[in-house]
């Protein structure tokens, strides 16, 4: 690639958060892509992550595809080398080895002792976090700062799933389950930071997304927030980028408790809001997922799907409250990481 056509790509995947961003880096980079598919009985659920890792200095250079089985909480990382991974310029379209990603669908080709894991699923009504001319997805205008550690783009709130997988032994039929997309790129994750995600609510379509971590930032850090929630085919977005502001954060041991208020776009209006998050944590027996520091990627993230959000968000109206959602998601992702009193 020429470096017209590499200054080219680069701009172009400003606005193509799912897209690889990584063309031109290497050492010191990493980016992954996060695929959670639940079926339709709820029994089978997993988070299948495939990407790539360049070292500082080139050492550890690898690709990789991870895997979590939701229901017993067992991990598998799957590493090929750096030459297995390619990407499709400016599109999201990888493959790590004989395995493929797009955003909408996955195949998957994993023969080895520890794992078998083969298959294909599609995905359909894809329901990505919009992307404008200002706002190029989730991280809306921080997109453009050439200098944070971590981006982060959200691909699918929500999407049905058809398919078939064989894991190890077992064929498993996904079709009329649902699915979730989202990624990180960049030189490595936050020190710390807290991560909730379900899509899994009484009523169908609707889908939260919460993160709130450690960002450094011309030097120095302050805690970042986005929470983006789904509700009725509207997208209510708390952010620090929108003036919304943290109420509430605190961890227990069993429990993340999450409140925030801010302005929000509520049936074409602009009017204050209140999101209320309760996390209820099961992480018994769950193993620790890979994470990207700047040296290696390190077993060092504890995340579920066995979690679950009670979710209850109120709108002010003419002066008063009005609640427009309260229920609890299930099969809900959890992660919390690092030292996490540096964002409580």
């Amino acid at each position: 690639m020429t470096p017209l056509q590499l200054l080219v790509t680069r701009l172009k995947t400003i606005w193509q958060p799912a897209a690889y961003h990584g063309f031109g880096h290497s050492a010191g980079y990493f980016e992954g892509w996060y695929f959670k598919i639940v079926d339709a009985t709820e029994q089978h659920r997993y988070a299948i992550i495939p990407g790539i890792f360049l070292g500082k200095d080139g050492v550890d250079s690898h690709s990789f595809v991870q895997t979590l089985d939701g229901a017993s909480g067992v991990t598998r990382y799957h590493r090929y080398p750096l030459a297995a991974f390619s990407a499709a310029p400016a599109a999201f379209d990888i493959r790590v080895g004989p395995n493929r990603f797009t955003v909408h669908g996955i195949e998957l080709n994993i023969d080895r002792l520890e794992q078998r894991l083969i298959g294909r699923l599609a995905f359909d009504g894809v329901t990505p976090w919009p992307v404008t001319w200002r706002s190029p997805g989730i991280m809306d205008w921080y997109s453009f700062a050439p200098f944070m550690e971590c981006y982060h783009g959200v691909l699918s709130l929500d999407h049905t799933v058809r398919g078939q997988l064989v894991i190890d032994n077992a064929a498993i039929d996904f079709h009329g389950g649902r699915g979730y997309i989202e990624k990180d790129w960049g030189e490595a994750f936050p020190r710390a930071w807290i991560w909730m995600q379900t899509n899994h609510f009484a009523i169908t379509g609707v889908s939260l997304t919460a993160s709130v971590a450690r960002i450094p930032w011309l030097g120095t850090a302050f805690r970042g927030f986005i929470v983006g929630f789904l509700c009725n085919g509207t997208l209510y977005r708390f952010a620090s980028y929108t003036g919304a502001v943290i109420e509430r954060l605190e961890v227990t041991e069993h429990q993340v408790l999450w409140e925030m208020r801010g302005p929000v776009v509520h049936a074409g209006v602009r009017r204050q809001a209140r999101l209320s998050l309760i996390a209820h944590r099961d992480e018994e027996g769950v193993d620790l997922l890979h994470a990207p520091m700047r040296t290696a990627m390190l077993q060092r993230v504890l995340e579920s799907l066995t979690a679950a959000v009670d979710v209850t968000l109120t709108v002010e109206v003419d002066g008063r409250p009005v609640e427009v959602f309260a229920g609890r998601g299930r099969h809900a992702g959890l992660e919390l990481g690092g030292n996490l009193e540096e964002i409580l």
